[in-house]
């Protein structure tokens, strides 16, 4: 015992509390409840509760030791162009900032992928669709022209939403050509030789040739004339009954 004390003396050193900075208080007191926060008051199973205690604890000895401080003219607030060494290294800050990095690249690509998947998923949809509607403009058109065959329907709608449908391609497409205009090597023939001018149109029909028919022959049209010359009228085989009369008068 008298060595533990002997031991204890020499720890002990006789400094300024400016050299300690040791603050023993009393009871402290709950601002809200004022109630005391001893032992018997804090549940020491109560996180919370004990916490709180710890932090009232360590703001009222701050409290108390900051007038102190200034009445021995010792400063208490961080000058402005102090530098504070991080507890972390320069090396660990810059493997968390890589770590942080390949994250966020991550979670790019997972958004890039997920956007690509939604646009897949569209443009397949939009396919079907197409597909649908093509199938059943085709099952239609089919179960039309069936009906017609069989005599059901006497009308010829498919057909003509065919050639309108066709007819506007080829509208479509000529309106394309117009808006191109003609290509240089067209450019420079018309520069170099002209448009040609109108032409005589000898062979174009008018009102008045139209309405004369004086030169019109029903027989000749209509093939009841007599034929012209020529091996398919010499050699044109005479009918049964005609073979028949020449067989009976033949001796």
């Amino acid at each position: 015992q008298n060595g533990l004390k002997h031991c204890l003396s020499e720890f002990k050193q006789q400094l300024a509390w400016v050299e300690r900075l040791d603050v023993t208080l009393g009871q402290v007191l709950d601002p809200i409840s004022q109630s005391a926060s001893n032992k018997d008051a804090v549940d020491p199973e109560n996180d919370f509760q004990r916490e709180m205690s710890f932090y009232r604890q360590a703001q009222a000895a701050v409290l108390e030791a900051l007038p102190r401080l200034r009445k021995l003219q010792v400063p208490t607030r961080r000058p402005d162009d102090y530098f504070a060494e991080m507890a972390k290294t320069d090396q660990q800050m810059h493997k968390i900032r890589r770590k942080l990095k390949s994250k966020q690249e991550a979670m790019e690509r997972s958004e890039r992928a997920k956007q690509l998947r939604a646009m897949r998923k569209y443009g397949k949809k939009v396919q079907n669709e197409i597909l649908q509607r093509r199938q059943k403009e085709k099952k239609n058109m089919l179960n039309a022209v069936k009906k017609y065959q069989k005599g059901l329907s006497d009308k010829l709608d498919f057909l003509e939403e065919e050639q309108t449908s066709s007819q506007g391609n080829k509208k479509g497409s000529a309106n394309q050509r117009i808006k191109k205009g003609p290509n240089a090597k067209r450019r420079y023939k018309n520069q170099k030789f002209g448009f040609g001018g109108k032409k005589k149109g000898s062979k174009w029909n008018t009102k008045e040739s139209f309405n004369d028919v004086s030169s019109f022959r029903s027989k000749v049209a209509h093939n009841k004339g007599p034929r012209k010359g020529g091996k398919k009228a010499l050699n044109k085989r005479p009918g049964k009954r005609a073979r028949q009369k020449m067989k009976s008068r033949a001796p």
